[in-house]
């Protein structure tokens, strides 16, 4: 009895089991994708919990399906496609809005559209890589993980990663220093659309052309799996990601939505929990991902798949915003934007640049990380404390200043560590070459590595 409870099958049942209370209360209470609250008679915990619920068994499966088809494409391109499915959630409930900003100009959704786009980036940063790289150094101290190299002084702990994460580091460099022109033309238009999408375009282009490299023997569901004939091994892999992606698509927006209405319960206004509640409910299946991962001592691979969900969140979320709006509004446009909105989307690429500093020598310590986290929260903190307490319009105003003030510090420091690390720049840009030239069919010797 005991054997079979500890077969890899017993874990997917365990996860499939997972979702099944969303399932059951989608069909019989009408769960749906609207903002209205999802189901006229759930409470806001129920939505949470079995949403929640839901959310954690997708992840798995989905962690797992990823794994699997590590056997028969390249690791960093089944990585993508995890990272692409994970935050699915947040372009629908982005798209949305923008669907609404167009169809109904001047009613103030545009606003609500960069706030939870904006959002959802800064969260991925500001939790996701600093909590997982914490989580790392914390894990390595209780098993063993080549990739945190322990070191003297406080805090001084620090997750190293594989050099061939250059070329997402790159491009999500290249993106992120595009961001900072966007608001310049005072709408996210088609053009940026063209520029963002096109950067990921080239980006999965290069990376599917990889080679099927040998990765870590893996265990559990995943070696389970791998050991199938090519046939059932790929339909499981497709199963896996179509099952767990439909289930993370569905069940967010219910999860997000009873936290919002959790939260207009205890005065929470409503741009705030659509900036940060809401995404923090859709980055959910992505950081458990990563934690997964990172548990296994899969370190490289978990950052793999929160600079991927960076990039094409930095990328196609960007450049979809300003598709849905022209169709909504019936002619080629662009989101507008007001000063609040570009002040967002400013301090959210200093954020970016800052965090691709940090990674620019192929690690991050405990303090970095810690120093992330305390950048994101103290910011986050500040402008609560003015909505709660100061009437508008001088609110606006002051938290205008509050992200201007932080998207300098975020540039000050990001500038520092980028020279500090110029040796290591050198290299992940000449990483990235050769990965490109390899792509499309030419010899490049890889770059000597920078200490």
């Amino acid at each position: 009895m005991l054997d079979r409870l500890r077969h890899p099958l017993a874990a997917v049942v365990a996860a499939l089991l997972l979702t099944v209370p969303f399932l059951v209360t989608y069909v019989t209470h009408g769960f749906h994708l609207s903002p209205e609250p999802p189901g006229a008679n759930i409470a806001p915990s129920v939505a949470v919990l079995v949403g929640g619920l839901a959310i954690l068994g997708a992840s798995f499966l989905l962690a797992w399906g990823a794994e699997t088809a590590e056997k028969d494409v390249p690791t960093a391109f089944a990585i993508a496609v995890l990272a692409v499915l994970a935050v699915a959630p947040e372009y629908a409930v982005d798209a949305y809005y923008a669907w609404q900003a167009g169809a109904n100009p001047g009613s103030g959704q545009a606003g609500l559209a960069v706030a939870n786009m904006t959002g959802a980036n800064r969260i991925l940063i500001g939790i996701g890589w600093a909590g997982i790289a914490l989580f790392t150094v914390y894990r390595a101290k209780r098993v063993g993980d080549s990739a945190v190299e322990h070191r003297s002084g406080l805090l001084a702990d620090r997750v190293t990663l594989d050099r061939a994460i250059a070329t997402e580091i790159a491009f999500l460099l290249a993106a992120t220093a595009f961001a900072f022109f966007v608001p310049l033309g005072g709408t996210i238009g088609i053009l940026d659309t063209a520029v963002l999408v096109g950067l990921y375009v080239l980006y999965i282009g290069i990376i599917i052309r990889g080679d099927v490299e040998e990765t870590d023997e893996h265990v559990g569901v995943p070696a389970y799996f791998q050991e199938f004939s090519k046939g059932p091994r790929i339909a499981v892999v497709l199963f896996l990601f179509a099952y767990s992606g439909l289930l993370i698509y569905i069940a967010v927006h219910p999860f997000a939505t009873g936290l919002e209405r959790l939260g207009l319960q205890y005065g929470i206004p409503e741009f705030f929990m659509v900036q940060w509640l809401a995404p923090l409910a859709s980055e959910s299946p992505e950081l458990v991902v990563v934690a997964y991962l990172v548990n296994k001592a899969r370190s490289t691979a978990g950052f793999n798949a929160l600079i991927s969900s960076k990039l094409n969140q930095w990328t196609l979320l960007i450049g979809t915003l300003a598709v849905v709006y022209s169709i909504a509004a019936g002619h080629v446009g662009g989101l507008p934007l007001s000063e609040k909105q570009t002040a967002e989307i400013w301090i959210t690429a200093a954020q970016s640049f800052f965090a691709l500093a940090i990674l620019a020598n192929f690690s991050i310590s405990a303090r970095e990380a810690i120093a992330l986290f305390l950048l994101f929260a103290s910011q986050v903190a500040a402008e609560f404390y003015v909505i709660q307490t100061v009437g508008e319009p001088a609110a606006t105003n002051i938290s205008i200043t509050i992200l201007y003030v932080y998207t300098v510090v975020y540039v000050l420091l990001g500038v520092g560590l980028f020279v500090l690390h110029r040796e290591s720049v050198r290299e992940l840009f000449g990483r990235t070459a050769a990965n490109a030239q390899e792509a499309m069919g030419t010899e490049a010797s890889q770059p000597e590595r920078a200490d």
